[in-house]
């Protein structure tokens, strides 16, 4: 663990990889509804890094000095983080119709036959481990180095919106159209992203994901 200071309120904490990145960040939303952290605006994870902002914004005597992040700074190396337990937590069941472009290259990288993707890929649970690029885009981890995939050589100018890829050992579906070098394998219509719905975002940070198969035009 590294602890990086970010500003004047901000704490940038720095893990090995994906799955301590993930156990912090369950820690940190525990220990906030338990009342037993500082004041915090947001907790912000990502591949392997999670960032804690507006540290001490509301408390009072932490505005001088920056007591209250440098207090957490010192705390945090002592803290007992135990890993995620899988299977826990509600699952947001994504239906997909497994009718990707790219599903031939997947398999070939993967080994095994076409339709095996399907088998794989919807038989395995992912977990939010972060969101970007776009509003609504989570990245999903759960598949493994062994399924691992390179994003495409060139990327395509246009992703259609529901598109569920691959890249690395990620999946992620476009919550809307934009440019992409993921590996399509997939559509679904569920709206990713909808700033008329509360929350506007259906996967958030720490959901469990599965991929549901289906046939013809039900995937939404």
């Amino acid at each position: 663990m590294r602890l990086l200071p970010v500003g004047d309120r901000a704490l940038l904490v720095e893990l090995d990889d994906g799955a301590e990145a993930a156990a912090l960040h369950a820690e940190l939303l525990r220990r906030r509804a338990d009342g037993a952290l500082p004041p915090v605006r947001e907790i912000v994870p990502a591949a392997r890094t999670v960032l804690i902002d507006g540290i001490g914004a509301s408390d009072g005597a932490a505005r001088v000095g920056g007591d209250a992040r440098d207090r957490l700074a010192a705390e945090l190396p002592r803290w007992t983080i135990a890993p995620l337990a899988p299977g826990s937590g509600a699952v947001v069941e994504i239906p997909v119709r497994y009718d990707g472009p790219d599903l031939a290259e997947v398999a070939a990288a993967w080994g095994v036959g076409v339709r095996e993707v399907a088998g794989i890929h919807s038989g395995t649970e992912f977990h939010v481990a972060f969101c970007g690029f776009a509003p609504g885009f989570g990245y999903l981890t759960g598949l493994g180095d062994r399924f691992a995939v390179p994003r495409r050589t060139t990327p395509r100018t246009s992703v259609p919106a529901g598109s569920v890829a691959l890249a690395g050992t990620y999946t992620g579906v476009y919550p809307r159209s934009s440019p992409g070098g993921w590996r399509i394998v997939g559509t679904t219509g569920l709206t990713l992203w909808d700033p008329e719905r509360e929350p506007a975002a259906l996967l958030s940070p720490g959901a469990r994901v599965r991929f549901v198969p289906v046939s013809g035009g039900a995937a939404g």
